[in-house]
């Protein structure tokens, strides 16, 4: 039989992706044809999960070797290779139908799926009416054509090549999702499946679904899936999608920079807005600031191979991730115009709003990078940026960083490490001005860290009253400075016993009792409470009240002495010198520093009479008082003679000794007598 001659296309197959669909879904098309993965057994059928899109099921052994009693005409489903009612007969010498036949003719052409019978070649026997509405073709333009080429079985080799199988026998069924367009314009998804008509028989039975309102149900659902239902911006789940694609290294390996760039972004004062104001008008103020970020990103874009994506992260957090850029100088500039942008007020529910933004900026190479690494750096930035004052971007600072780990490293073993004794004191003594004698020491934690090696005070004194473990590591440092005073009294008889100088935070007396702690340490150990000197620094003691100030005077009553360290460099209110239970005062040791300064050309140094004249009147107004003083860092006889001279009781610094252990304390006090 001749070939028939092709008729003219009626409608356009499409076998790209479909740029509506995917665009909302955000990433890249999925392929026309995928196999899909097992369907779990306890997950249920739901009409909403997308069909799958590929399948291929290998022909039954019936359909691979026929059986010699059935032949193409033994089954009443073989008249379905007569053309239907109206339409050319394409097959001359197919049977007429019979009586027995009819209802199945009948309910070939009536049927609302869409069905058409090819032949063992490829070709269009007979179609349905749904069918050519479908396809918008009538009923005698499809036989004879091509399937593969109305319904894109063609277009890529996998497809192709499984269809084949299935005309061939060697394969039972073929099930894809296929992209068409119709000859006046709209583009649908179609299902396809292709199925042997029965074993043994030549030819197949091709079916075509409209499934285009299920897919666009899916795109939708997935679309409020992913985006943020008050900006209408990516959420936080496809922001993370899209950050881990431009990750990978089929990414940045298929061309660009290979770099990749974070906003990370935070509103300042927006809390405020929602509390006064409620959620509604903060969610239109969310979704104002959305727009012009949005705005930002497509000026940025503006000029270059991609534009950055804006999301909402959750709250008032927002993102701005820029593939391929070209250096921290675009991040810059994308930070600054968000700045710029957010400044000027917000007209919402006819009131004008302001907020401002803290931004973390991070721009490296991809390679090697992950989201989550990507993401801690930009919310260390972001905190950066808001202790350094809000209103400002922060670029990522890889030293700055690791010092923040670090940080963070002895925070969390800070607590274990007192129990596990990893603490030891030194101690710095404290001399008469007068004759030079050793009069007291001031105890000094150290920390013999197994990774870090032995850190001072200023390490992680201020962690552990952050996290409260000063409170034990306080008690440690009592105890044991009590004991090693009574041990160098017991080991000196003849000698006066010199105090030990405690320091004491704040938190200590609000969060432990220490008055009880202080009167348990003295009488286990068996010190004298006047060779016990607690010091608070300034800040702590001035404004004292209520309970912090009940506990100094039961301590003063007790007879243990109260020192102000780093005395006139906090709040300075002499008002409280007056009504406090102090006992001395020890000088800042910036005052002792300021005694003398460099020439303009750096040649010398020459005192400096207003330090002089500072710190000689609050030796003189401490004396009145009652008071005694000791002066900080001293580090030059110069210091200590005008100091002297002035009139200050005890000198501490390096001048003297360095922080040093137990045991050289015990040597100077034999080398007193």
């Amino acid at each position: 039989m001749a070939e028939p001659a092709p008729v003219g296309p009626r409608f356009t197959v499409l076998a790209e992706s479909v740029p509506a669909v995917m665009d909302l879904l955000g990433s890249a098309p999925p392929p026309a044809c995928t196999t899909p993965e097992p369907a779990r057994e306890s997950a249920p059928a739901h009409i909403l999960e997308p069909a799958p899109e590929f399948v291929l099921e290998p022909a039954p052994q019936s359909v691979l070797e026929p059986s010699p009693d059935s032949t193409p005409d033994s089954t009443p489903d073989s008249l379905l290779n007569a053309a239907p009612s109206g339409a050319p007969d394409p097959a001359p010498n197919a049977a007429p139908a019979t009586g027995a036949e009819r209802p199945f003719r009948s309910a070939f052409a009536a049927a609302p799926l869409a069905m058409a019978v090819v032949d063992h070649e490829g070709l269009v026997v007979s179609a349905n009416e749904t069918f050519g509405a479908l396809l918008g073709a009538g009923l005698d333009e499809l036989a004879g054509q091509p399937a593969a080429d109305l319904v894109d079985l063609a277009s890529d080799t996998r497809t192709r090549h499984a269809y084949g199988e299935v005309l061939r026998g060697r394969q039972a069924r073929l099930r894809c999702a296929r992209r068409l367009k119709h000859p006046d314009g709209h583009r649908l998804w179609v299902q396809v499946t292709v199925a042997p008509l029965t074993p043994g028989s030549p030819g197949v039975l091709l079916s075509v679904a409209d499934i285009s309102a299920r897919r666009e149900l899916q795109a939708r659902l997935r679309h409020l899936k992913n985006h943020d239902p008050v900006t209408r911006l990516p959420n936080r789940t496809l922001f993370f999608e899209r950050l881990s694609a431009v990750l990978e290294t089929e990414s940045y390996e298929r061309g660009g920079s290979g770099r990749v760039g974070l906003c990370y972004l935070d509103l300042d004062g927006f809390k405020a807005v929602n509390d006064t104001l409620g959620h509604r008008v903060g969610d239109r103020l969310l979704a104002a600031v959305a727009e012009r970020l949005t705005r930002c990103a497509d000026e940025a874009g503006h000029g270059r191979t991609s534009t950055p994506l804006v999301a909402r992260l959750g709250g008032d957090e927002f993102a701005l991730l820029v593939e391929d850029s070209t250096g921290t100088e675009q991040l810059a500039e994308l930070a600054e115009s968000v700045l710029s942008a957010l400044q000027e007020p917000f007209e919402v529910a006819g009131r004008l709003l302001s907020v401002s933004a803290s931004i973390g900026v991070v721009e490296r190479h991809a390679a090697g990078s992950s989201a989550t690494a990507l993401m801690q750096a930009a919310d260390t930035t972001l905190y950066w940026a808001k202790a350094d004052g809000k209103a400002r971007w922060t670029l990522f600072d890889p030293e700055r960083n690791a010092h923040r780990m670090t940080r963070q490293a002895l925070v969390s073993t800070l607590r274990a490490a007192v129990e596990r004794g990893e603490f030891a004191l030194e101690y710095q003594p404290l001399v008469g001005m007068e004759d030079g004698r050793l009069r007291g020491v001031e105890a000094l934690v150290r920390w013999r860290h197994p990774e870090f090696g032995t850190l001072t005070p200023n390490r992680f004194i201020a962690l552990a009253e952050e996290d409260g473990s000063i409170v034990p590591l306080g008690r440690w440092i009592l105890a044991t400075a009590c004991h090693q005073a009574r041990r160098w009294q017991l080991d000196h008889p003849d000698e006066p016993p010199i105090f030990v100088s405690v320091n004491v935070a704040v938190r200590q007396v609000w969060d432990s009792d220490l008055v009880a702690d202080v009167a348990e340490v003295l009488a286990r150990t068996g010190l004298a409470p006047h060779l016990l000197q607690l010091e608070l620094t300034e800040s702590a003691v001035m404004g004292s009240a209520g309970r912090p100030l009940e506990a100094l005077r039961s301590l003063n009553d007790m007879g243990v002495h109260i020192a102000i360290d780093d005395f006139g460099t906090g709040y300075s209110n002499l008002a409280y010198l007056s009504r406090l239970p102090v006992s001395a005062l020890k000088l800042d040791g910036s005052f002792v520093r300021g005694f003398q300064h460099e020439d303009p050309e750096g040649a010398a140094s020459r005192p400096s009479p207003a330090d002089e004249v500072i710190v000689e009147a609050m030796i003189q107004l401490a004396h009145r008082l009652g008071l005694t003083v000791t002066a900080e860092c001293v580090e030059t006889s110069d210091q200590a003679s005008r100091l002297r001279r002035i009139g200050c009781d005890t000198g501490q610094g390096w001048l003297y000794s360095r922080p040093v252990s137990p045991d050289r304390i015990s040597e100077l006090l034999a080398g007193r007598s």
